[in-house]
C-alpha cells in the first residue's frame, strides 16, 4: 500500500482542472497548493500530488504504470470516469464495467490524464 503518489505535469493549470473534477466527483475537495507549488489532494486517507517535473525536463507518463483510485460503488467509479472525460481526460480500454480476470471480480473505469498518465477507478464487487 502507498501512503502517497505523485505524478508530473507539463501544465499545472490543466492538471488542476482535471484532477479537481476527478476528486470533487467522488466527494473530495479541490487541490491545496503546497509551498513548492505542487497540487495536493487529500481523500479517503490518501495523498495524491501533481507537480511540474523536479528535474526540469518535460513530464512523461509511466511506462505501463497504472494509478488506481478506490471507488466505494460502481456509481462512484462511473461519476469519476465521466468527470475525468468532461475535464479533458481520455477514456481508454473498455468502457467502465465488471471484469473477472486477475485479482477477482472488479468494476474498472480507465482514463488517461492530460499528461498521458493511466488512471483507474476500481470497485471490488
Amino acid at each position: 500500500m502507498y501512503s502517497h503518489m505523485m505524478v508530473g505535469t507539463n501544465d499545472l493549470e490543466k492538471s488542476k482542472t482535471f484532477y479537481d473534477a476527478l476528486f470533487t466527483s467522488v466527494g473530495g475537495k479541490p487541490a491545496i497548493t503546497d509551498p513548492k507549488g505542487r497540487l495536493v489532494y487529500l481523500h479517503n486517507g490518501s495523498v495524491f500530488l501533481v507537480t511540474p517535473p523536479i528535474d526540469g525536463k518535460p513530464a512523461t507518463s509511466g511506462n505501463g504504470m497504472t494509478i488506481g483510485f478506490a471507488a466505494a460503488t460502481t456509481d462512484e467509479a462511473d461519476a469519476w470516469h465521466k468527470a475525468g472525460v468532461a475535464a479533458g481526460g481520455k477514456a481508454i480500454e473498455d468502457p467502465p464495467g465488471w471484469r473477472g480476470e486477475g485479482a477477482g471480480r472488479l468494476y474498472l473505469a480507465y482514463l488517461r490524464d492530460p499528461d498521458g498518465n493511466k488512471l483507474c477507478a476500481l470497485h471490488r464487487g
